[in-house]
């Protein structure tokens, strides 16, 4: 049945609007993130993202865009000039590594998410070396980008993807419990972290949450 959402699209200004109330879920889960990644690692993840979105809502708020490129860019920027360590890489990647060489995008729709994303997960693997199964934030991106691209595939809507990948995020969450870390301090204790899900698998979850939940109001108030 076609309804509204199906024809969302979302200019440079929405895209940006979209990622401030991203930002801000993220920080409001920061208690979340810092239990989760007390348990197997250094406990910082939650501040480190707080930060990083603080800083990239600043640099947001600072101008107006006309291309989704550039809202990509600042906060991808943001992250890895604000955040530190290695979680500040592999974020601000997520953000510049999809939109590298990508010719000048006025409108978000769903197979240009879908490309940027995969474009993320390619760049933090070169960058990162992580695979799925590593006990990263690949093992929520990547299925997510999977069901992005089933969505395209079924010629969903916008919102329609962003559900699929949401609840594919979700299960890589869930998924990340049962792996041996290969990265970082939950590395050191081997066996002893599963059962722990991924501080940045869970952050991933929580922004393709976030990103369904802006859409979906976006698309009720066309």
């Amino acid at each position: 049945m076609p309804n509204s959402a199906q024809e969302v699209k979302l200019n440079a200004e929405q895209v940006k609007e979209m990622f401030l109330y991203v930002g801000e879920q993220v920080r409001e889960n920061k208690p979340f993130l810092t239990k989760i990644d007390s348990a197997i690692g250094d406990g910082d993840h939650g501040i480190g993202m707080s930060v990083g979105f603080t800083k990239a809502e600043e640099n947001l708020t600072k101008k107006e865009f006309t291309t989704i490129n550039d809202v990509f860019k600042t906060i991808g920027m943001s992250m890895i000039a604000n955040m530190g360590g290695a979680s500040g890489v592999i974020f601000g990647t997520l953000f510049t590594g999809g939109v590298k060489g990508l010719e000048p995008q006025e409108e978000l729709s769903l197979p240009l998410l879908a490309q940027i994303l995969e474009g993320s997960v390619k760049s933090i693997k070169e960058r990162g070396k992580a695979e799925l199964g590593d006990k990263t934030m690949i093992d929520a991106l990547e299925p997510a980008v999977n069901g992005l691209k089933l969505s395209v595939e079924a010629n969903r809507s916008l919102l329609e993807g962003l559900i699929v990948a949401e609840k594919h995020a979700a299960g890589g969450v869930e998924k990340s419990k049962e792996y041996v870390a290969k990265f970082g301090r939950a590395k050191s204790l081997g066996e002893r972290a599963i059962g722990h899900q991924d501080a940045g698998a869970t952050t991933v979850w929580i922004m393709l949450k976030s990103m369904r939940e802006w859409v979906e109001k976006a698309a009720v108030q066309q």
